[in-house]
């Protein structure tokens, strides 16, 4: 599929290419690489993704019919007896910092999460999170249990504190650091 490029004149337009701003076929091109599956398409990932002190969790199912079933992986969401309050119930209780956002720390999927991320990665506190995207009824359960109708939520310690504009607020005033130092020093 790779030739080699023979005269000065192609390396330069290949370059030239490159160096340039961006066409918009290319971006479309880059945009399809993260699409979602189409209706007609059978969806390859399970919900319930987490991402747990930097590390991104997520169940995904090979569409291969040649994987034996002993190797596919299971969502443990859907297969566990828990209730999506206990989930988030116990993901408050076992982490000192939980954000509930739109995408993922490392790719926030709305401006107030990316806000809300980067606030707190400035104290070096570990991040645990879900995508509320992936899962309507996680949206949706979050909502009822903090009573807060807007993303980001975020939980410090198991207490409810609110979306991006308090965290932001917090930190400005020092608040947020005071809360923070002795998970930070952890």
């Amino acid at each position: 599929m790779w030739r080699r490029l023979s005269t000065p004149l192609q390396r330069l337009a290949v370059a030239k290419n490159f160096t340039s701003s961006p066409s918009p076929s290319r971006f479309r091109t880059s945009v399809a690489l993260f699409r979602s599956p189409s209706a007609s398409e059978p969806s390859t990932k399970a919900t319930g993704s987490f991402n747990h002190h930097g590390m991104q969790y997520s169940t995904t199912v090979p569409n291969d019919p040649d994987t034996h079933e002993d190797f596919r992986p299971t969502n443990k969401l859907e297969d566990s007896s828990l209730s999506l309050k206990d989930i988030v119930e116990q993901d408050i209780k076992d982490n000192p910092v939980m954000i509930y956002m739109k995408g993922v720390p490392e790719l926030p999927r709305c401006g107030f999460s990316s806000l809300a991320v980067r606030v707190l990665q400035e104290y070096g506190v570990p991040i645990s999170s879900r995508n509320i995207l992936e899962d309507p009824e996680l949206k949706d359960s979050v909502k009822a249990f903090s009573h807060w109708p807007t993303f980001p939520q975020i939980f410090i310690k198991g207490e409810f504190i609110g979306g991006s504009d308090i965290i932001l607020s917090m930190h400005q005033n020092g608040e947020l650091k005071e809360k923070l130092k002795d998970i930070a020093a952890k």
